[in-house]
């Protein structure tokens, strides 16, 4: 059973004045077949979390775990971690000029599996994805990024997401800079991931609306590095009502 545990987590970022704390002991489960939401003000750590977990240099741990299925996730390179089941989708996908969108994904499913896939199948699956996600298929020879829309960019991240599949999918406000129509064909492919056996997601967001095409099992509010409140999904609709403002009065 896939399950994604965070214990105490304490991150910090080095600045101009030295060490800053922005993660002050964050706890998480993520089970298999479960949707957690993290939703919070700018500045609350929801994106050092994932980038945390990811393995991102700029974030040093200063205490707490992170495991896998048991496995100790800090300990590992990040294409270790990628390898054990971790995926990231970034807020803003970095451009690779020259390196081919097709090239880039058989690259990263041979690093990920350990194999190559055969290529016939894979070219298969490959069109498929873009397909699902109304990407021609001329796309995969363009350049990973490069001259892509916002939405262009979000599409590709989740067709790597279909193609890798992960144990647990980190998406990082994978809906900013959507429009309606970007926006419900990624949600439709982070269900599709979410339908498979064995998978979690770990979904941070500023808005409610990409919640109403993913629906979440938890939703938790940060607020100054911790986990303020969890609950349901009628606790993002409160959020939607009545903002932030209780809990960072109480985080003062």
């Amino acid at each position: 059973m896939s399950k994604l545990v965070i214990t105490d987590l304490h991150v910090t970022v080095d600045t101009e004045d030295g060490p800053k704390e922005i993660l002050k002991g964050v706890t998480l489960t993520i089970k298999e077949g479960e949707t957690h939401a993290i939703m919070g003000p700018n500045g609350s750590g929801k994106s050092t979390l994932a980038y945390s977990i990811a393995g991102h240099p700029k974030y040093t741990i200063t205490g707490g775990s992170v495991t896998l299925d048991g496995q100790d996730v800090l300990s590992l390179s990040v294409d270790e971690r990628a390898r054990a089941g971790m995926f990231l989708a970034m807020q803003y996908p970095v451009e690779v000029p020259g390196v081919s969108v097709s090239n880039f994904l058989r690259t990263a499913k041979t690093a990920v599996d350990g194999e190559a896939p055969k290529l016939r199948t894979w070219v298969k699956d490959v069109n498929g994805a873009l397909e699902r996600l109304n990407l021609d298929p001329s796309f995969g020879t363009r350049s990973v990024n490069e001259g892509f829309s916002g939405g262009e960019k979000k599409r590709h991240e989740i067709a790597q997401l279909e193609l890798l599949d992960p144990k647990v999918a980190v998406l990082d406000e994978t809906d900013s800079g959507l429009d309606i129509d970007a926006l419900k064909i990624v949600a439709e492919g982070v269900n599709r991931f979410r339908e498979r056996e064995g998978k979690g997601v770990l979904l941070i967001t500023h808005y409610t609306r990409i919640l109403r095409y993913i629906e979440p099992d938890y939703v938790h509010v940060f607020v100054d590095g911790k986990v303020a409140e969890s609950g349901g999904k009628e606790l993002a609709d409160a959020l939607e009502a009545e903002g932030y403002d209780k809990y960072l009065s109480a985080a003062r």
